[in-house]
């Protein structure tokens, strides 16, 4: 293990015996008498306290807490949590002298050679697993880890299958063991905490038999109400929201060095193609229901809805959105791509669209080389004073620019589909790109099959009428053999648009028929593959039975890539498949999962707390439901021992180099690491920003002069860093935002203090509520960008020239002095006032007045 990880508070442990510990594991919780297993003893000295844990009423976090007693040891595993350091500790690296000094502030003595740093980030074997200490056994390297069981908490199978699937996927979990210092988050429920501690747990040298995974089903809950109460839920719904909240939580800006082409914000699932925002946070429910519960979905069990926020990114969109692009630079108003879930066997002439395909000199072959795109990053200074409002456009309000964020799992889960629309008529074009975290088939059935099987054979063009809709009807149960590249081809087919579904040309300027279909641009490393076996009717429900064949090695995607993708890497091995088993629906019946270990490479069956080893026939024979599949190169795996070679020569150098740890992982886990990017410990002006250089020693690697020689010659990328330093101008612009943050709040509580106490006040105007929230996140410090200039687009009404307050509107009331400040700040309008300014009465026109009044009376 790396010094820098040894827990600083384990000096503050008492002499404490094995025996003393197995005594106290015979007794109860101090505080509810609750008995074991499972109890926590404190280790601070002269501490008896013994209390429960989260399986019961966790008296021994309480206790910790009021009594600020840093370590527990589980008197059932003998494992030892740090609640300050926040993870699991070991009592042998308990430090003689003093605490560690960061690595990159030690002397030349103190620093370990280079070569031993490098044994540590380069592996051996396929995973990086928990260790007891620093060094093991070659036998112990390749015993099987990971085969930890979860005890079922009440109709949990759903999740624990789900857990079990992801798991098992090496990028995801070796970033959450060799990275675990970049899971940081001040978001609520701190479920990327919650998910570290359980992979811990299940990848420790010393596992136990099943773990209870009862803070992650507690943090889901919180964020998702639809999994809250003991009902079974969909493993898949489960999926997309567990990703989902990581991404939210674990979620970084693109930096100008490093951005990420036409999309970035938003997980999309390709059944159903309205297209959605993710990178500004949110709750994973959809936006008509406010409780984060989703309605049945058509074309499957029920689906997330994607979620759609109003803040927008303005000329790129963002993760998941859409990005069109046609023939006469036109915008098209594309279908839902909902129908597609439905796709026909049959497949009409495709035009050539290799022109159509974005061109980009720098697009990346991998989802992790998307990140090595530019990005203008939004500027945090305040706008100019323009009169902006009096110019402003009513129809089209002026749009914030927002950063766009990645993640891990964007990283490994995202792909990109080619989405083309033709009209019959004119015969125009318009494409569309689409994020997607995992692909929805259908099931084809018996005449459905039969048709797209023929069209295959013959390779000839379908006609339009021959497109045959994908049925639903339960004669699925007994059609013949269904291979997953079946449901693929139906996926993947083309689609006619007519009748009610009709195609809206830009060109014709009117409906008309037309036909959709779509190609693969970008492949992900990890493909999240569901296979759509749920049908939910208005009265019923049922499922499709038919068994569905899926290779376990060799899934090749190339027949379904777009021309000129830039993936070079198309041939995916299986990693995990889920099953479900019952009748009536996802919503009952019980799920487990087939994971391949990837240690020794033998599959298992883990059904809730039970882990049993299975042939791979076994595997093959079961009734997929979700399949993950990984790239697969013997190439990657070559360039590793190279490296791996690289560093064992322990060859002298002068020069020592730092990389980033993120990038490390991916090249001990990704086929197309993509280039280095060190941006993710950098800021913009090449040092360290100051909130990341406390804990610097987790972000980086130390790396010998020909290990990244070779690297940097491989791979590309960059910068090189061989000095890390916090950055001065990062720290003057931290302090210079602060002082603005804290000016404009002190300046519009003065002004709204005056306006309060007016009691008659001479002018009211108003302002969008959505504005104003965003403008009091960033004075707050919950957003870093601030908001872009005043939109009252959508609370005004333009009538007879003038703009009014339209009914129902969710505005604020402010006075007409704040709204020429916050105005004189970010620009923007309209005014909308719902009482004028009064002008005051001149002297003259007063005695005008009086005069007519006098001849009034008088007459």
């Amino acid at each position: 293990m790396f010094e820098q990880d040894i827990c600083p508070h384990l000096d503050s442990i008492g002499e404490i015996t094995k025996a003393e510990l197995l005594q106290r594991s015979q007794g109860t919780c101090q505080s509810c008498g609750a008995v074991g297993p499972n109890l926590w003893a404190c280790l601070q000295s002269d501490c008896p306290y013994v209390g429960c844990g989260e399986s019961y009423c966790d008296h021994s976090t309480l206790h910790a807490q009021a009594k600020k007693h840093n370590l527990t040891v589980n008197l059932t595993t003998f494992r030892v949590w740090c609640y300050v350091c926040e993870r699991e500790v070991f009592l042998e690296q308990r430090p003689a002298t003093g605490p560690a000094v960061p690595q990159h502030c030690r002397s030349t003595e103190q620093v370990a050679a280079p070569h031993s740093a490098c044994q540590h980030s380069f592996k051996a074997v396929p995973i990086a697993v928990a260790e007891d200490d620093g060094s093991e056994s070659e036998e112990d390297e390749h015993k099987p880890r990971g085969l930890t069981g979860m005890k079922n908490i009440g109709n949990s199978c759903y999740m624990n299958a789900a857990l079990q699937a992801l798991s098992n996927c090496p990028p995801l979990t070796q970033f959450f063991l060799d990275c675990s210092g970049l899971v940081r988050t001040d978001k609520k429920p701190a479920l990327c905490k919650s998910y570290y501690k359980l992979i811990s747990e299940l990848w420790h040298k010393k596992r136990p038999s099943y773990v209870v995974p009862t803070s992650l089903s507690h943090g889901i809950k919180l964020v998702n109400p639809m999994f809250r109460g003991y009902a079974q839920q969909d493993t898949q719904e489960f999926l997309r929201c567990l990703m989902d909240q990581l991404h939210e939580e674990l979620k970084e800006p693109l930096s100008e060095s490093c951005g990420r082409p036409p999309s970035e914000d938003e997980f999309l699932s390709c059944d159903s193609g309205s297209s959605s925002d993710r990178g500004e946070g949110g709750s994973p429910g959809a936006p008509d229901d406010p409780a984060g519960g989703r309605a049945p979905a058509a074309g499957g069990p029920i689906s997330v809805k994607e979620r759609l926020k109003e803040r927008r990114v303005s000329g790129a969109p963002l993760r998941g959105g859409s990005q069109e692009m046609d023939e006469d630079a036109d915008v098209d108003t594309l279908q839902s791509r909902s129908h597609i879930s439905s796709l026909p066997a049959g497949r009409l002439p495709e035009p050539n669209n290799e022109a159509l395909i974005p061109q980009n000199p720098s697009h990346p072959s991998s989802p992790a080389r998307t990140l090595q795109d530019l990005h203008p990053k939004a500027s945090c200074s305040p706008p100019c004073s323009s009169p902006l409002h009096s110019a402003y456009s009513f129809k089209k309000g002026l749009k914030r620019k927002q950063s766009r964020y990645r993640s891990v799992i964007s990283d490994i889960f995202d792909g990109s589909i080619l989405s083309l629309v033709q009209c019959l008529t004119c015969d125009r074009v318009s494409t569309t790109v689409e994020t997607f975290q995992d692909l929805s088939l259908p099931i084809p059935g018996k005449e459905d099959l039969a048709k797209l099987h023929s069209s295959i054979h013959q390779n000839l063009p379908a006609k339009p009428q021959a497109l045959l809709v994908v049925s639903c009807t339960p004669t699925w149960f007994w059609g013949p053999l269904v291979t997953l590249e079946d449901c693929l081809a139906a996926f993947f087919a083309a689609d006619e648009l007519k009748g009610d579904n009709m195609y809206s040309c830009e060109r014709c300027k009117k409906l008309r028929n037309g036909v959709k279909y779509c190609k693969v641009l970008s492949l992900p490393e990890i493909l999240c593959v569901h296979l759509k076996r749920f049908r939910h009717e208005v009265m019923y429900s049922f499922k499709i039975g038919s068994h569905v064949a899926f290779p376990l090695e060799g899934l090749d995607l190339r027949p379904f890539l777009a021309k000129d993708s830039p993936s070079q890497i198309t041939t995916y091995d299986l990693l995990s498949v889920i099953c479900h088993h019952g009748t009536a629906g996802s919503m009952c019946g019980h799920y487990i999962a087939y994971c391949q270990n990837v240690i020794n490479g033998q599959w298992y069956e883990f059904d809730d707390q039970y882990v049993t080893e299975v042939h791979e026939t076994v595997v093959q024979s079961a009734e997929a439901y979700v399949l993950f599949y990984r790239k697969s190169s013997e190439e990657s795996l070559r360039e590793r021992q190279r490296v791996v070679a690289l560093a064992n020569m322990e060859e002298p150098s002068l020069l020592h180099f730092y990389i980033s740890r993120e990038w490390l992982n991916k090249f001990n886990t990704f086929t197309e690491p993509g280039p280095i990017s060190n941006h993710t410990f950098l800021c913009q002006h090449g040092g360290i920003p100051p909130h990341k250089y406390q804990y610097i020693d987790d972000l980086v690697v130390m790396l010998p002069e020909n290990v990244w020689e070779y690297l940097y010659n491989s791979f590309g990328g960059g910068p090189a860093v061989n000095h890390l330093y916090m950055c001065a101008i990062c720290q003057v612009e931290i302090e210079a935002l602060a002082k603005r943050r804290k000016v404009e709040v002190e300046t519009f509580i003065k002004l709204n203090k005056e306006f309060q106490a007016e009691e008659a006040p001479s002018g009211i105007l108003c302002i969008s509520m959505q504005w104003f929230r965003e403008w009091e996140s960033f004075v707050k410090g919950k957003d870093n960008e601030p908001p872009g200039p005043i939109d009252n687009s959508k609370i005004g009404l333009m009538k007879g020239g003038h703009v009014q307050l339209k009914q129902g509107a969710d505005y604020g009331q402010i006075s007409e002095e704040t709204w020429l400040y916050l105005l004189g700040l970010y620009g923007g309008g309209p005014e909308i006032a719902v009482r004028q300014t009064v002008a005051p009465v001149g002297q003259d026109m007063q005695q005008r007045e009086r005069k007519i009044e006098a001849e009034t009376r008088s007459l």
